[in-house]
């Protein structure tokens, strides 16, 4: 009913530029019913985007955008663990990998705690990060590391990761 009340103006309107366009001469008369047909569809058409904002209205479409606004859950900690492992697995049995993944995210670790701990950036102090570390550790971490020359050739040692995991912790 709501809607029907809407309607009245603009189909007034519409009658009114019906007539004009009827009782214009040099106009044919298929032509001014197009022309009147596409006009009340705009009406129509903009009484209902108007108003569709309105209780009533909306239920339909808050379900959709409540559906689109759900968030993701945040990531358990199985999920990372198992990130993690599988990045650790992967860097060790492969040096492409190790150099374009693993260590990177070694290296951020790194450069967290000794910005957190020393107020140390890694990479525009690396002279003091480098004594912090300890040179086996700054070789795996330093920025500026080179690719391996075997990139299909085994990765990381398992012994050379724990050892970069205890000098992060040791910060």
């Amino acid at each position: 009913m709501r809607l029907a009340g809407r309607l009245i103006r603009p189909a007034l309107l519409a009658a009114v530029v019906l007539v004009v366009l009827l009782s214009l001469p040099n106009l044919q008369t298929a032509r001014a019913l197009a022309i009147w047909v596409v006009l009340v569809a705009a009406l129509v058409l903009m009484v209902l985007v108007r108003h569709s904002g309105e209780p009533g209205w909306s239920e339909p479409r808050q379900h959709f955008e409540e559906a689109l606004r759900r968030r993701k859950p945040a990531p358990s900690q199985a999920v990372e663990f198992l990130r993690m492992e599988r990045e650790l697995s992967l860097g060790m049995a492969d040096a492409d990998h190790a150099h374009r993944r693993l260590l990177p995210l070694l290296r951020a670790a790194a450069a967290a705690r000794l910005a957190a701990r020393h107020g140390i950036a890694l990479e525009r102090r690396p002279e003091t990060a480098q004594a912090l570390l300890g040179d086996e550790v700054w070789e795996l971490l330093r920025p500026d590391r080179p690719d391996p020359d075997d990139r299909h050739g085994p990765g990381v040692q398992r012994e050379q990761v724990v050892a970069v995991i205890e000098a992060v912790e040791a910060l």
